[in-house]
């Protein structure tokens, strides 16, 4: 694998899994989430966990890639922290499409 496709299937995976959990109703994709006599309605904390953990994972892949390719440079808390914040741009389509759209009444019954 080259540098060039490493990237870019990198920054594609960030997109999905960054979108993933305000897409889906199931914990990491895979789990459903059941509550005691209610709707199966994620909360919000547990979707900023998987974002968090989504973060993570890409972040170690990033990670092999690196030292796959060749030598694995130290980074400081900058490097997190700006990569974080990338990582939260990236799912904001999927926030505001959970949160901020607002749905036709009609379409919510369905």
């Amino acid at each position: 694998m080259n540098q060039t496709l490493a990237v870019w299937l990198l920054i594609a995976l960030a997109l999905v899994s960054a979108n993933l959990p305000f897409l889906t109703e199931r914990v990491f994709a895979v789990l459903p989430w059941k509550q005691a006599g209610q709707a199966a309605v994620k909360p919000f904390w547990l979707r900023l966990v998987e974002v968090l953990v989504f973060y993570l994972v890409v972040g170690a892949l990033g990670f092999a890639f690196e030292s796959t390719l060749g030598n694995r440079f130290a980074q400081t808390w900058e490097f997190y922290a700006i990569t974080l914040s990338l990582f939260l741009v990236l799912a904001y389509p999927g926030f505001v499409y959970r949160y901020l759209f607002k749905r036709h009444p009609r379409l919510r019954s369905q």
